[in-house]
């Protein structure tokens, strides 16, 4: 990268901690004044900083709208669906993507099992919320007052022995989901059938879709599809460093074979 825009890009983080002054900019960057001033005056002239009253600097407004508007123009399934369909190639299972909508959880994607036996949930068909482990995901990540009001206006069909029973025990899921950062279905909306699930989180680390692996009962057990949490989790992580445009912390390791 060049020496200048590597200085100039500098700026950014430094300014997001509040505003500084001439001086401070050029300690921190390690530079002359002069240099620094030069490298501000071209971040103002695009709109990336703004210079105060008090001679100070801050960011500007037009580094916030390319933000805004690089987020709203994101689509959480174009970039999702290769990961999706790479983890489907290596298990099998069916895979789904989903969002919250206006009050419904609805899948947004789906990669279909390698197996005989398919699963009749279709893209742009709500899910059962009170049960299905994407709409945990995706619930449990709401303001603890929104997912209280959200859980005591929902109705809580029995679809099995397993469903949730009524508000209280849904909270109670849902704030388990909250700390553990995974959500299961075992059973609770089709005793024949398990989900496990993760959450893909934007660059403000909130949930902006979830992600599932769903299997029936004849072609891997419960306890079977839990071992591969792991697996799901890190593709959940993959799609989340990718929407958000983060780079991973550390490299996989090489060869690595007990999540992949």
């Amino acid at each position: 990268m060049s020496q200048t825009v590597d200085r100039a890009l500098s700026i950014l983080p430094l300014l997001a901690q509040g505003p500084a002054d001439l001086g401070q900019v050029a300690d921190r960057l390690g530079v002359h004044k002069s240099t620094a001033l030069r490298l501000l005056r071209t971040l103002h002239e695009h709109g990336l900083v703004y210079r105060q009253e008090d001679q100070r600097y801050r960011l500007g407004a037009r580094l916030f709208a390319l933000a805004q508007e690089a987020v709203e123009n994101l689509d959480v399934r174009e970039i999702a669906h290769p990961h999706l369909v790479a983890l489907n190639e290596r298990i099998g299972h069916t895979v789904h993507l989903a969002v919250l909508e206006e009050g419904e959880v609805l899948y947004i994607d789906k990669v279909e099992s390698r197996y005989p036996v398919r699963m009749y949930s279709r893209i742009g068909k709500p899910v059962a919320i009170t049960v299905a482990a994407v709409a945990k995901l995706l619930l449990a990540d709401l303001p603890e007052a929104e997912r209280r009001a959200v859980a005591e206006k929902l109705d809580y069909p029995t679809y099995t022995s397993r469903s949730t029973p009524n508000a209280a025990a849904f909270l109670k899921e849902l704030a388990a989901v909250r700390e553990q950062g995974w959500a299961t279905d075992l059973g609770g909306h089709e005793e024949s059938i398990n989900c496990i699930g993760a959450p893909i989180r934007g660059a403000d680390g909130r949930v902006v879709a979830a992600m599932s692996v769903s299997a029936p009962n004849v072609v891997v057990t419960a306890e079977e599809l839990l071992t591969l949490l792991p697996q799901v989790r890190r593709t959940a992580e993959d799609i989340s460093r990718e929407y958000s445009g983060t780079a991973p912390d550390t490299p996989p390791a090489q060869g690595s074979s007990d999540d992949r």
